[in-house]
Parts: C-alpha cells; sequence; structure tokens
C-alpha cells in the first residue's frame, strides 16, 4: 500500500469539505479517515487535542490541523487552477468574514432554538449581509468567481458555508 497523508474529516463539516476540496484539486491522494464526531479516534487525538476535523498528517510527519493550512499546503504542492493567483489581502479578508461573521450567524440561524437572545429571522438576516457583499462580488466578475473571473482559494473555501446556509 502506498504511503499516503492521513486526513481525518467529517463528511458534513464545511471546514473539512474545503480542506477535501483542496486535496483533491492538488490531485493529492489521501488515506481518508471518517470521524464519528461522538467517538472521535485515539489517533486524531494523539495528533491534535483540538479534537475537532479537518486534521492532516502529512508524509512529512508534519500536522495541519487548520482546514485553510491544509489548502495552504495542498496548493503550494499542486495548484492546475491558479487558485492561489488572486489578491491575497482581499482573498484573506473575505474568508475572514465568512469564519468569523458569517458562521457565527449560521450556527445561531441554523439553531436558533439554542440561542433564543434574538429570533431565527434576525439570525437570517444578518447572514444575508454577507450573502449580499458576495452577490456583488460576483456581479463585479461577471457571476464567474468571487475575486476574479475565475474559482480562486476564496471560493472554495466560503462555498461550504453557503451550501449549509
Amino acid at each position: 500500500m502506498a504511503n499516503h497523508p492521513i486526513l481525518y474529516s467529517f463528511r458534513r463539516c464545511p471546514y473539512a469539505i474545503r480542506a477535501r476540496m483542496a486535496l483533491y484539486r492538488a490531485n493529492i491522494r489521501c488515506e481518508l479517515r471518517e470521524v464519528v464526531l461522538k467517538e472521535k479516534p485515539e489517533s486524531m487525538l494523539l495528533l491534535s487535542e483540538k479534537g475537532t476535523v479537518p486534521v492532516l498528517y502529512t508524509n512529512e510527519k508534519v500536522v495541519i490541523e487548520q482546514s485553510l493550512d491544509v489548502m495552504y499546503w495542498a496548493l503550494k504542492k499542486n495548484d492546475p487552477d491558479n487558485w492561489l493567483d488572486v489578491d491575497s489581502e482581499a482573498s484573506q479578508a473575505l474568508i475572514k468574514k465568512n469564519d468569523n461573521e458569517f458562521k457565527f450567524y449560521l450556527d445561531r440561524y441554523k439553531y436558533y432554538i439554542a440561542y433564543p437572545e434574538h429570533t431565527q429571522e434576525y439570525y437570517r438576516d444578518k447572514s444575508l449581509a454577507f450573502l449580499a457583499l458576495l452577490e456583488q462580488q460576483l456581479e463585479y466578475n461577471e457571476g464567474r468567481a468571487l475575486l476574479k473571473k475565475n474559482i480562486s482559494l476564496s471560493d472554495v473555501a466560503i462555498f461550504p458555508f453557503i451550501r449549509q446556509f
């Protein structure tokens, strides 16, 4: 059996989805270990105490615990579609807004019962502000992508969260 990096993942996790997308596009074969979040494997917890996915264990025996770091690692090895060829500052700002502000309201929108401070509609409306920004970006780029005329890191990093919404 070939020696491939090991990726601990969970099918529906948006962070794991974006990591898997970059690994796939970079043509990096991994041993995929699907995690049941209620029964986290000891092997994963020994690599990463954070206890969340994704976790990538590379052939160089490096542990990568953050999805964006997995994306950068993979694309620096092979970026056939030039996902990294984008305004890095703008890309990072958009992803940060997604990962912090949008994700905050998305979780409250999806699980509004656990967040009774506001209504589900309130959380939805707060989420819609980010979606309006994305619509503007898409319109500017003729509907093709967020930051340029073709897909980049930002598009792939953000779409799993939009899918959840």
